[in-house]
């Protein structure tokens, strides 16, 4: 690449500091602009750029020749703009959750679609290493049959004074906020989520919104998933991806990540664990090589579509306390298989 893919940023608040330190030392993008309501906030975070602020993100659209931007706006924003940019012809990156409800995201897909505008939705995750090679150790079969995938976010965190847990600004609580992380992954190791059943745990932090959830859902291939979501406990696991096969299991960890087959007794280490700058960059390369052609997206529009349609499946699955299908509804599958002593 000769030219560094010229960025603008939308929203300079927590989200935005990881991706500057992203932009600092990603190989095929730089950060050119920097927009915010909060002028000062705008200005602080630009100066380290040696870059312009502005005070909105059309004044920042008119000043600068812009190749794409990165959305880091609550989500209740997201829709109105991304279509503002995608009407511009700049290529959009748009942090999770992609929007709060699954009308606006498709109409953000189809503002981009024939256009040759590129739309992505951010999930950090996708672009861990060791969530990459424990992709490739699912598919390369050593694992045998998959039957379960359990993840965990989970930690203590204060949410009282926090955008996120207000939901007319978020869409909801951490089912939108965390959970988006959580059904992309699942996704991305298992295909496509079909049907989705949510339980919501004790409220603590006297919030409006869901503060504990365990989800389960049901891939298109029968594998059963299971995610715990808490803004107020940790439950102090070392790793935030265990997927269990037939013949083996894979852990993906904090610090380390692993695998074992069932005919041994040792696990074997792959993965050095998480790295969010490492994982923030390699997400904006990415995005930078797929917009020159060099690279496929690694998540698509379609992909982000997905996203939000599996979590308003959720919520409706909350509310009703039932099995509830994902999108279009229940796909045809593989009947379920009782497998026991694996849990």
């Amino acid at each position: 690449m000769d030219e560094k893919i010229r960025f603008g940023m939308v929203g300079a608040g927590h989200i935005a500091q990881s991706y500057a330190q992203a932009f600092d030392g990603c190989e095929s993008a730089r950060l050119a602009a920097v927009a915010d309501v909060r002028a000062e906030a705008a200005r602080t975070l630009a100066e380290g750029f040696g870059c312009r602020s502005y005070g909105s993100y059309e004044a920042m659209a008119e000043g600068e020749a812009l190749d794409a931007v990165v959305i880091c706006t609550p989500p209740v924003t997201h829709s109105e703009v991304c279509l503002y940019f995608l009407d511009r012809r700049v290529h959009v990156l748009c942090e999770k959750p992609f929007s709060i409800d699954v009308e606006s995201a498709r109409a953000m897909v189809e503002a981009s679609q024939g256009t040759g505008v590129f739309l992505t939705m951010a999930s950090k995750f996708r672009y861990v290493e060791d969530v990459t090679r424990a992709r490739g150790i699912v598919e390369s079969g050593i694992l045998g049959e998959i039957v379960l995938f359990e993840n965990a976010f989970t930690s203590r965190v204060d949410m009282s004074s926090r955008w996120n847990s207000n939901p007319r600004i978020s869409g909801g609580g951490v089912l939108i906020d965390n959970g988006t992380h959580s059904v992309d992954l699942m996704r991305y190791f298992l295909g496509p989520l079909v049907e989705v059943r949510v339980v919501e745990g004790k409220r603590i932090q006297g919030l409006p919104v869901e503060e504990t959830v365990r989800i389960h859902a049901h891939s298109a291939g029968g594998v059963l998933g299971s995610i715990d979501l808490s803004w107020s406990i940790n439950k102090e696991q070392e790793s935030y991806i265990n997927i269990y096969g037939s013949e083996g299991a894979v852990s993906v960890g904090w610090r380390e990540s692993k695998y074992r087959k069932a005919s041994g007794r040792d696990w074997a280490v792959f993965g050095r664990g998480y790295d969010k700058v490492k994982a923030f960059r390699s997400q904006v390369d990415n995005f930078a090589r797929a917009i020159c052609g060099e690279e496929t997206l690694r998540i698509t529009a379609e992909d982000a579509v997905a996203s939000v349609e599996a979590v308003q499946a959720a919520y409706t699955a909350l509310s009703q306390n039932q099995w509830t299908p994902i999108g279009h509804g229940p796909v045809e599958r593989e009947p379920l298989r009782v497998v026991t002593g694996v849990v």
